[in-house]
């Protein structure tokens, strides 16, 4: 924890007998000195140890793996699923998958519901809209003639803000519709004139209008557009069941990527890591950066980038030798002739004109397209 100076201690005793000497100037700044000295004060002691802070970031980012938010999803199944022949491979395929699932009633009929059970205790370093994200989708089930009965219905109507059919309007899960066997009952039925739901009438009547490929295509378009709703054309249960799966693992997935996003350049605040160099407020940190910066030409060995760093300690510095030469030639081999360490006995060594020259462009030019290394 951060120590306290004697200053601070002594602005944060006020209060306690000891009184400030008489002035001649009348202001409100000292009651607002002292009320951020205890808010300084309430911070310090607030603050937690890093050391900490990385322990509960790893213990989040734990909890938030796919494979263990996929234990904590739960997939609610509504019963009249069940009494289709396919709905077998959903359930195996469900139950294969590693996530709980429950078999209950649901609004409306015919379609599943993902929820997400928090882990207890939720770690504090994970914002809670992370810990939601997912909990309000819902996939509905449409049988084919229903389906067409509700595509009628919206090629029929040129008003956007008229009702989607299925779905209401006021319900604030994020919906999505699938339709098994859709393709098949379009050809079984082509020749034929379809009943349909005639929006004008309460009453099923038959409608000249045969419904085919093209006013299917039309209604998901409208769909998409009006109501941002996707539907899924299944061919069998088969095809059905692996969305669910990838759709499944999917809403795991979800909340270890809204956490990795909502931490900003994480991989280069969370410390030293195997391609950066922290830099601390007081500057610790700088010459590494500088020298890393300086390895970072081609064909710089970390002998070369000692050298040069040696000579000059930050990038600023050797700016202001560039600005103090006399003509472009000296600017370039400013750092030609500068010494590298050898082994004892090894022949002696310079940093040499054409890294002098990549580093001096570097530092100087302004021209974007500019080619440092003309051997690349």
């Amino acid at each position: 924890m951060a120590k306290l100076g004697p200053g601070r201690a002594r602005g944060s005793c006020r209060g306690r007998g000891q009184r400030r000497p008489p002035t001649w100037e009348i202001s409100d700044s000292d009651t607002e000195g002292a009320a951020d000295a205890e808010s300084d004060l309430g911070a310090t002691t607030t603050a937690r140890d890093p050391a900490e802070e990385r322990r509960a970031t790893a213990e989040a980012l734990r909890l938030l793996r796919p494979e263990q938010a996929l234990r904590r999803l739960v997939v609610r199944v509504d019963p009249a699923i069940l009494e289709d022949s396919g709905a077998d491979i959903l359930m195996e395929a469900l139950g294969s998958l590693g996530c709980e699932y429950h078999i209950e009633p649901q609004r409306p009929a015919r379609s599943l519901r993902w929820s997400r059970v928090k882990p207890e205790p939720c770690p504090c370093s994970v914002p809670p809209e992370v810990w939601a994200a997912g909990e309000e989708e819902l996939l509905l089930l449409l049988e084919p003639e229903e389906f067409l009965q509700g595509v009628f219905q919206l090629t029929q109507s040129c008003d956007p803000t008229c009702s989607v059919p299925w779905i209401s309007p006021e319900s604030p899960t994020c919906s999505h519709l699938a339709v098994v066997g859709l393709k098949a009952y379009l050809w079984s039925h082509q020749p034929k004139a379809q009943e349909m739901w005639h929006p004008e009438s309460p009453r099923v009547t038959r409608a000249k209008v045969v419904v085919g490929w093209p006013e299917v295509e039309e209604a998901l378009v409208l769909l998409q557009l009006w109501a941002n709703l996707d539907v899924l054309l299944a061919a069998s249960w088969q095809d059905l069941s692996q969305h669910v799966c990838t759709f499944t693992k999917a809403l795991a997935q979800r909340p270890y990527k809204q956490f990795q996003e909502s931490r900003a350049f994480s991989f280069c605040t969370a410390g030293h890591w195997m391609a950066g160099q922290r830099v601390v407020k007081d500057g610790t940190g700088l010459r590494g950066a500088w020298w890393r910066q300086i390895r970072q030409f081609n064909r710089v060995s970390p002998a070369v980038a000692d050298a040069v760093v040696t000579a000059f300690p930050s990038p600023r510095l050797l700016q202001q030798a560039y600005l103090a030469c006399n003509t472009e030639q000296e600017r370039l081999a400013l750092l030609a002739d500068l010494p590298v360490k050898v082994d004892e006995g090894a022949r002696p060594r310079r940093v040499g004109p054409d890294l002098s020259r990549r580093v001096c462009l570097f530092l100087t030019s302004t021209n974007p397209d500019l080619l440092l290394d003309l051997s690349s």
